[in-house]
């Protein structure tokens, strides 16, 4: 099996401090997304506030990250 006895000396608040900061990093990644990119494949008539996929994917990254802090 995987030694993970290096990992002994990592506390659980600094682990879960990486894990939200890494939350944080794909964030903004992905409001740094263009807008075109977002919406490509919809005509302009047809684009919603609802077909944002930044909004679902920050919404999701909301939802881990607060399920990781809780936990």
């Amino acid at each position: 099996m995987f030694n993970f006895d290096w990992l002994s000396g990592v506390s659980q608040e600094n682990a879960k401090m990486v894990f939200l900061s890494l939350y944080a990093v794909i964030g903004i990644l992905v409001m740094l997304l263009p807008t075109e990119y977002i919406y490509e494949g919809i005509p302009k008539e047809d684009r919603h506030w609802w077909n944002n996929l930044k909004l679902w994917s920050i919404a999701v990254l909301c939802i881990l990250a607060s399920i990781y802090n809780h936990f």
